[in-house]
């Protein structure tokens, strides 16, 4: 039985194909690393870092290429920025649908003295964004938010947001694990401070590379979590505070970020708007197919506005995790089935603690694999 994937949300596949030839060519033909050989190989690799971070700047309407952070993805990310900014006087807002990337670190701060709200949302989703007013205190610093939700794809008010931000002098940092690649974002029209991605999913990059973007001023606030070698003022056992040495120590994934300077590429070739178009073409075909299957629950948005191509159903007659079991063992169809790390999600969906089979396309998902994916639910839920 071949396998039909559907869970692009967690990580796309397949990969575009020279993803993992530069990759490959890289460890097989070249393999040197950065900023610590005084040689040719060496130099190119840096440019190639360069490029990249270049054309991660220009996607994402950051400052300037030295501001584009690598990290290992979208989670170190965030802590990272989290914990290098927050302490236990000051005060963060959410929204009710964010993921545990985000939460965790905040959590465990809490323990420490750092308090925070959540952003009330509808119980599709949607940001109450006429809420925020109300829940900004003296001591709040920042608004932390996901762009799009990894459990049903309802898309936040960015620029909204944003733009609230700047009205109360607020940081304004963002998660953009589930868009990046997918959907536009832009740093300055959107007022967004700090921009953590993942290289792995829209970005159709490998695992194991993610960053974050962020401002001049932002960056001189934070305090790296990591320290160590950087290859830059190695007399010295203080970090470097120039940009991007401060907040990368030690030897980088550069494998992932010859993946993902190939993946970028390909992006841009292949063009975002197309990429997107394609994915929403998939979910629309699969809302309409999955309409008259009996005994499922839709979470969330239940049209194509404001949504990404993730989709979240419940059975209302037998348990979620059999349901996935038996699109797989029946049918090849892999799905993630639970709380996708995100019980205040679920909670908002009133999908918790029974969770959700999610069901996520991407560009090289097709409209047969949909057919397929339809008739399945159809056979074992009607």
């Amino acid at each position: 039985m071949e396998k039909l994937y559907l869970d692009n949300a967690a990580t796309t596949f397949p990969k575009p194909a020279v993803v993992p030839d530069a990759m490959s060519d890289f460890i097989k033909n070249h393999g040197v690393n950065i900023n610590r050989g005084s040689y040719a190989p060496a130099y190119d690799m840096e440019e190639l870092v360069f490029n990249t971070r270049r054309r991660l700047a220009d996607l994402f309407g950051g400052k300037d290429v030295k501001n584009v952070i690598f990290t290992q993805n979208v989670t170190m990310s965030l802590n990272m920025v989290i914990k290098g900014l927050f302490g236990k006087t000051d005060h963060l807002l959410v929204s009710a649908m964010e993921h545990n990337a985000v939460m965790r670190p905040i959590v465990q701060l809490s323990h420490d003295g750092l308090t925070f709200d959540r952003i009330p949302c509808a119980v599709d989703g949607t940001l109450i964004s006429s809420e925020m007013e109300r829940l900004v205190r003296p001591e709040t610093k920042a608004i932390i938010m996901t762009h799009a939700s990894n459990v049903c794809g309802t898309v936040m008010p960015l620029a909204e947001v944003g733009a609230f931000c700047k009205k109360h002098n607020l940081l304004f940092i963002v998660d953009s694990a589930q868009t990046a690649g997918t959907l536009p974002i832009d740093m300055k029209t959107m007022h967004i401070d700090v921009l953590c991605f993942t290289g792995h999913k829209g970005l159709l990059g490998p695992q194991g590379i993610g960053g974050f973007v962020l401002s001049d001023e932002v960056a001189k606030a934070m305090t790296p979590l990591i320290a160590g070698g950087t290859g830059s003022l190695s007399h010295s056992e203080e970090m470097p505070d120039f940009l991007p040495d401060k907040f990368e120590s030690g030897t980088m994934n550069l494998p992932g970020i010859v993946g993902l300077h190939a993946a970028l590429k390909f992006l841009d070739e292949t063009g975002m708007t197309a990429i997107h178009q394609k994915e929403m073409a998939l979910t629309e075909q699969f809302l309409a197919g999955i309409a008259a299957v009996k005994h499922i629950h839709l979470a969330g948005k239940q049209s194509l506005a404001d949504r990404t191509a993730v989709i979240s159903i419940a059975s209302t007659t037998m348990d979620n995790a059999k349901l996935a079991v038996r699109l797989e063992s029946e049918y090849g169809i892999l799905t993630r089935v639970g709380l996708h790390c995100a019980p205040s999600a679920h909670k908002t969906l009133q999908t918790f603690p029974s969770g959700t089979v999610r069901f996520s396309f991407g560009y090289f998902n097709t409209e047969s694999e949909i057919d397929t994916a339809v008739k399945a639910l159809h056979a074992i839920c009607d």
